[in-house]
Order: structure tokens, then C-alpha cells, then sequence
């Protein structure tokens, strides 16, 4: 068959989940055995691979773009555009998938002109994200309006947890028998437990001294204003290294430089702010060697960081939402902190104080208990091992393709 993917995200140019699954479901959907299917590939920016079976191209308008009157408009505007050439480059797609709302109108497009299956992978849904209003303004309503548009006219969803399915399914109205739940996967091979001191030694960390890890973008989403909150109720004697970058926005930065400066007058633990992206060798070494990795997310459909944490037999500390919970078991591969979040269309925490120290409670748990966090450690690595291979998980994708096609009448050739 042939299959197209639409796309924001796509090596290099990857700064969440949804570029991960993207990057790792395509590689393993080329490579299954059998039949060689035709896989299109269309992101944002300059990328372009040519292979039998297999192409890459980025997407970077080169007309000028349109007047704004508020800036933040652009960052909507400016998918739009690029879907509009995605749709007009394709030739022949028997499905188009999409990732994430900023390849939603184009996919639309797609089903249109060439009478394509189209495929919607829930990474995450905008009516749960309200800070994105912070960077968008208005731009958002057009942002969440695309999205739903999207799933009234899809054929078929991807839920990448049991959360994400009925999250789409009360949204959106989509009917369950559309939505097929596929988790994300890991590179059981790439991510394994790697120990280097010059990387830490490099990024001025003290490879003796036990360190809890945070990997993420500086937004709400993520929590990590919560756990620079929770810094100063750890226990003395251990390290908080911060590998967050991309602000969503200059506010925000100044609200983590803030916080962050206020969290070393409270506490006599060394706190490492690493800003810029590393290389995923290096994040590896870091996950490797860290005595707790925290996902302090408010939202998270599925939590793909948690994944590469446990495969590198590192105890896990989590907020108990969205997918989380489907990944991460509580007080076996790692501790879950629950959330009473202001409302479904909020999920920041209605008692900010109580989550920063129940985080922090959560991370001294294990910091005190060697014994705990090795067995937290060996079992987190064999639960990746045994449920989250991205060949499963290819598999499965195309058998839903295939699915989807017979319910439409066409026939494979």
C-alpha cells in the first residue's frame, strides 16, 4: 500500500513524544518483513531522504508569508501553510497519517483529493492544553478547531493509552469501534543502561553524588515548575540535574529562572540547569546513571521519557495521569503521585504545595532505599522488555491500515 506521513516533527528536528514515535514507527514500519510497502514521509523543515520504498521530505514554504496583526497568530498559520503544500505534493496514498493538529489540515486535504484512509495518532488533545492559549492567543481556538474538524472526518484513531481513548471518544464523539489503542514503543537496543562520568563531569555534575533527573521542555505540561517547588524538601546530600530547554514562551523562562533561583536559596543540594538539547547518547548516560528520574507532567497522553528512563534500569518517580499509569507501576518499577487537578479542561493541581511535596516524598522514598531502588531498577527494564518493542507496535499500525482499507472496499494489490 502506499502510506503517507504527515508530520511536525521529524529528525533532527524532534522536541517531544510525538516526534519520537514518528521517528521510530516509520524506521520499523520500512523494515518489516515481507512486502515492501511505499512510505512517504512529509515534515516540517528542510529534511529529505531518498530510499527504495522510503521518502523524506521537509516541508519550508517559500512564498511570503501572510500579514499578521497578532504575532502569535503565526504559529498557526504557519502550519497551515506548509499543509497546504504537503497535500499538493503527494501523488498516491492509499492511508495518510497524522501527527498531532499541525498536520491535521492537510491530512483533511489528502482524504479529499485522493480518497486516502485517514489516520489520526492521539498524542495529545488541545482542549487539555489551555496554556497553549499563552503562545497562540485566539490562535488556539482555530488550533483546537482544526483538530476537531480533524477527528469528526477521520477514519480511523490511534489512542496511544486507554486515557487518550476515551478522552478522544468524549471530546470528539469519535465512535470506539474508530479507535484502536497502540501504545508507544522504545528502542530496546539504543536505550540501555550506559555509564559514562565524563558526561556528567562534562555538564558539571558530581558522578559520586546521587541525582534525581528531569528531561523536558520548560512548559506547564510538564510540571517541572512543580518539581523546581519540590527541590526543597529533598533530602540533603543529593544533586537535581534540569535538562530543560525551548521555554514555551519568555514568560515562562523568567518564571524558571525565578523559581529556580529562589529553589538554591532554600536548599543545600546542587541544582544543574542544562538548557540546551543534548545528543540522545548523552541523555542516555544521564538517565543511566541517575538515582530517580521524575515526570512531573499535569497532562501526558502517554509519557514516552518514562520508557527511556525504565530501559535504562532507572526507578521512575511519576504524576498519576493521562498514559502514565499504563507505563509506569506503582511501587514495582517506580512510585505514582496523584493529582487533584482543577478540572479536565485544567489539570494544573488544585494544591500546587501538597503536589511539590508529595514529589518530594515520592523521590526521597526511593533516595533512602538502595535495596528498593535496584529492584525498581531491574523490573522496570524486563516490563519495557516483555510490552513496548516499536516492531509490536509497527505490526500492529499496519494491521489497523489494513483494517481500515477492507471496512473501505479497496483492495490491496
Amino acid at each position: 500500500m502506499n502510506i503517507a506521513l504527515l508530520t511536525n516533527e521529524y529528525p533532527p528536528n524532534i522536541y517531544g513524544g510525538a516526534g519520537v514515535h514518528v521517528e521510530y514507527l516509520t524506521r520499523e514500519l520500512a523494515n518489516l518483513e515481507g512486502r515492501k510497502h511505499s512510505i512517504e514521509v512529509l515534515c516540517f523543515g528542510e529534511q529529505k531522504e531518498e530510499r527504495e520504498h522510503f521518502h523524506v521530505q521537509g516541508v519550508e514554504p517559500k512564498f511570503h508569508f501572510p500579514t499578521v496583526a497578532d504575532v502569535r497568530h503565526k504559529k498557526v498559520f504557519d502550519p497551515l501553510l506548509r499543509n497546504l503544500v504537503m497535500a499538493g505534493s503527494l501523488a498516491k496514498a492509499d492511508v495518510v497519517h497524522c501527527h498531532t493538529w499541525y498536520s491535521h489540515f492537510g491530512g483533511c486535504l489528502v482524504k479529499q483529493l485522493l480518497d486516502a484512509v485517514l489516520v489520526l495518532t492521539t498524542h495529545s488533545l488541545e482542549p487539555h492544553r489551555p496554556w497553549k492559549e499563552e503562545q497562540l492567543g485566539r490562535g488556539y481556538e482555530m488550533s483546537s478547531w482544526i483538530e476537531r474538524t480533524a477527528y469528526q472526518n477521520a477514519d480511523g484513531v490511534i489512542a496511544v493509552s486507554q486515557s487518550m481513548k476515551e478522552e478522544v471518544e468524549k471530546l470528539y464523539g469519535v465512535q470506539p469501534d474508530k479507535v484502536k489503542i497502540i501504545h508507544n514503543g522504545i528502542d530496546l537496543k539504543q536505550y540501555q543502561p550506559r555509564y559514562d562520568r565524563s558526561v556528567l563531569e562534562r555538564y558539571g555534575v558530581n558522578p559520586d553524588v546521587p541525582y534525581v533527573l528531569f528531561v523536558g521542555r520548560i512548559t506547564r505540561q510538564k510540571g517541572i515548575l512543580h518539581l523546581v517547588n519540590a527541590i526543597a524538601h529533598l533530602k540533603e546530600g543529593v544533586q537535581v540535574v534540569l535538562c530543560a530547554g525551548a521555554p514555551d514562551t519568555p514568560e515562562i523562562g523568567v518564571e524558571m529562572k525565578q523559581l529556580v533561583d529562589e529553589a538554591r536559596r532554600l536548599t543545600r543540594n546542587s541544582i544543574v540547569w542544562i538548557s540546551e538539547m543534548l545528543p540522545r547518547q548523552e541523555i542516555i548516560a544521564f538517565y543511566s546513571q541517575a538515582a530517580v528520574f521524575v515526570c512531573p507532567s499535569v497532562y501526558e497522553p502517554f509519557g514516552i521519557i518514562n520508557l527511556e528512563a525504565m530501559a535504562c534500569e532507572t526507578p521512575v518517580v511519576a504524576s498519576k495521569v493521562g498514559g502514565i499509569p499504563e507505563v509506569v507501576v506503582d511501587g514495582e518499577t517506580g512510585f505514582l503521585v496523584p493529582i487533584q487537578a482543577r478540572s479536565l479542561a485544567d489539570p494544573e493541581p488544585i494544591d500546587k504545595e501538597k503536589f511539590s511535596h508529595d514529589l518530594a516524598d515520592a523521590m526521597n522514598r526511593i533516595l533512602n532505599d538502595s535495596t528498593l531502588a535496584k529492584s525498581m531498577a531491574i523490573k522496570g527494564r524486563e516490563r519495557v522488555e516483555k510490552y513496548f518493542s516499536w516492531s509490536a507496535i509497527a505490526r500492529q499500525t499496519l494491521e489497523f491500515y489494513e483494517e481500515l482499507l477492507k471496512k473501505k472496499g479497496s483492495v490491496l494489490k
